[in-house]
């Protein structure tokens, strides 16, 4: 296990080498959501700590999944991944390394709103809550965007549309923009399966103290989530490495 961990280590350093500030990255990563963010803003008189909570949850969701989706289809394209399906790891921790390097650059870019928001007078409230909700929430987009990458191709273009389909979609019903408690009774339904309702709601209970569920249920869907994308990530990767190889 401690064997793995360190290959798992080693992949993820070599990913920040090789990934961080690409071009997908820093356009599907930090300029969509701000631009995102921005447009959604403008024109609006909002309190500056909820502009804030979603600013931030917005950015964890885009930067956690901005580097995993296009490491595999890269890799296929370089042939690197010939070279690690000949090394002794599996699957599983291949999969781990990539997570933590994207994981790594969710955490990190995320300190940017939260000291934006402090420079401006907002106060973090629960900062050991948001922390948490944090790191837990990276580690579960992060394996949310490993399962954008097993698709079998090379093309980083095809894996990014596909996942941008999806991400688009959460961020409109996942209280990022409007209240949940505001949206009709099948908005909330929607809302409560996406994973980004829920550490929205824990920024809004950091920084504004109130919540639409209680902190124990977004924590654990949180972990729920990271367990069915990191086990669905896993079955598919196995299944489409041959095609790639």
């Amino acid at each position: 296990m401690i064997d793995q961990l360190k290959r798992a280590c080693a992949i993820a350093k070599k990913d920040i080498r090789i990934y961080y500030l690409k071009g997908p990255v820093v356009i599907f990563g930090i300029l969509f959501p701000v631009f995102l963010f921005l447009a959604f803003v403008i024109g609006r008189d909002l309190p500056v700590d909820f502009l804030i909570a979603g600013l931030l949850s917005m950015t964890i969701f885009f930067t956690s999944m901005s580097i995993t989706p296009v490491i595999a289809p890269t890799e296929t394209q370089t042939r690197n991944l010939e070279r690690l399906a000949a090394a002794p790891v599996s699957i599983t921790t291949v999969l781990m390394g990539d997570m933590l390097a994207s994981v790594l650059f969710g955490t990190g870019i995320s300190l940017v709103p939260i000291i934006v928001g402090m420079a401006i007078g907002v106060t973090v409230t629960h900062p050991f809550i948001l922390a948490a909700g944090i790191v837990l929430a990276a580690f579960c987009f992060s394996a949310m965007g490993l399962i954008f990458s097993s698709a079998p191709t090379s093309m980083t273009s095809t894996v990014m549309m596909i996942s941008t389909m999806v991400k688009f979609p959460l961020v409109f019903i996942s209280g990022v923009f409007i209240p949940i408690r505001e949206l009709p009774s099948w908005g909330q339904v929607l809302a409560s399966v996406s994973p980004l309702t829920y550490i929205t709601d824990l920024c809004r209970y950091s920084f504004q103290g109130t919540n639409y569920y209680p902190i124990w249920m977004d924590i654990a869907a949180l972990v729920i989530f990271l367990v069915i994308f990191m086990t669905a990530a896993v079955k598919l990767h196995e299944k489409s490495l041959p095609e790639r190889l």
